[in-house]
């Protein structure tokens, strides 16, 4: 008996294949691809077909359990059942792994953000492959969970690391490198849509390096790229990051002075890439903060981690995410409309009347006018000519 999609179908129309048997041939079933429809309790879905042989009907079974699941799932996240992919929020011990001065100021700062209301801080960390990314999710949270190597690409996949103490709980989102082969990497921009689906972002976190000197067209298209993620509001919610901040500014310029023209060039760059006016640009305020994540990093006498200016980087840096928490505007809802983005078709309706108007106007009645003139003013033979007549007299 020929294996159609029919036979696939139960009676009672409880499990659709939304893709062909080709599947199959492309390296077996993909239960992605399944889209389970409400299950009949009816004894259809609970005995086979006649024509079904048992193996087919037990497999065919729990693929649709396993849709069920998983459409139920994706049910209870919308709701807000399914908090953060799953993932529980730990016991935040790597905050004991900071000195003590730091800790102190750490627990001051989660205090004032409780004076806010605020209980629950996400932070989502973005930018280029290899810039320090995974590294600063570490050192705050003072605990390996990021891998990083130098000698191994970045996964394709986010990770959230979720963190509570005394109440107060900090999720920190780590994303891939969005820049592949010097270019930008559609896949991995399509995979953190989909990671950020339903989620709320209270902080972005863009990340770069210090020591890159130059910005060309490729940084223009990542912010841009991140930019048509969440809309232009995401600014107001955003800080820049710059890694490998312990180093000797070059040609024998002053520290700071090195750190304000590599501040200001990529800023320049945000705002050309985000497409922001220079009068909005005038309303946002984007702090930018250093960081030393390597083991290179000098401390001072407390045992704090500084940079060259003598910063303590670690509470400057959680400081001043939480400025931007409580005076940057409101959070970023990152919904199935916000990532599809506005719809293209909708773009110039207004003017579709205005334009119907000035054709029928300008063009259609210069038109007829014309063609009006061409008939009465067209010679016609003698035998088109209306006929004349005369009376006798």
């Amino acid at each position: 008996m020929k294996f159609t999609v029919g036979h696939l179908i139960n009676k009672g129309g409880t499990l659709r294949w939304a893709s062909s048997l080709a599947n199959r041939a492309r390296g077996g079933f993909r239960l992605h691809r399944l889209i389970p429809v409400p299950i009949a309790t009816t004894a259809s879905f609970l005995l086979p077909h006649p024509s079904a042989t048992w193996k087919r009907f037990f497999f065919l079974r729990l693929v649709s359990w396993l849709c069920l699941f998983n459409f139920l799932t994706e049910k209870m996240a919308v709701l807000g059942f399914v908090h953060m992919a799953f993932q529980a929020a730990r016991e935040w011990h790597g905050i004991q792994q900071f000195p003590a001065a730091t800790q102190t100021k750490l627990i001051e700062l989660l205090a004032k953000l409780k004076q806010e209301n605020v209980s629950t801080l996400t932070i989502l960390v973005m930018g280029k492959g290899g810039v320090g990314k995974s590294s600063t999710v570490n050192s705050i949270l003072g605990e390996r969970v990021a891998t990083v190597s130098a000698f191994q690409s970045e996964g394709l996949r986010p990770i959230i690391c979720s963190r509570a103490r005394a109440g107060f709980i900090l999720n920190i989102i780590d994303t891939p490198g969005i820049v592949e082969g010097g270019y930008v990497n559609e896949q991995a921009i399509g995979i953190i849509k989909r990671f950020l689906l339903n989620k709320t972002i209270d902080v972005l976190l863009y990340v770069d390096r210090l020591d890159a000197y130059r910005m060309d067209t490729l940084d223009k298209q990542v912010l841009n790229d991140i930019t048509g993620i969440f809309g232009k509001r995401i600014w107001n919610r955003a800080l820049v990051v710059l890694t490998h901040a312990q180093l000797s500014p070059p040609d024998g310029l002053n520290y700071d002075d090195f750190v304000e023209r590599r501040s200001q060039a990529l800023l320049k760059y945000v705002r050309l890439g985000a497409r922001i006016t220079k009068l909005e640009y005038q309303k946002i305020d984007i702090p930018v903060v250093l960081v030393e994540n390597s083991g290179r990093c000098k401390t001072n006498n407390n045992g704090e981690k500084i940079l060259p200016n003598g910063v303590a980087w670690i509470p400057s840096l959680v400081e001043t995410i939480i400025n931007v928490v409580i005076s940057g505007g409101e959070s970023i809802r990152v919904d199935q409309k916000l990532i599809d983005g506005p719809n293209p078709n909708n773009r110039g309706k207004l003017f579709i009347p205005l334009i119907l108007a000035f054709q029928y106007f300008f063009l259609v009645k210069s038109i007829q006018r014309a063609i009006r003139n061409d008939v009465m003013n067209e010679n016609k033979p003698l035998w088109e000519r209306p006929v004349e007549r005369f009376d006798d007299e």
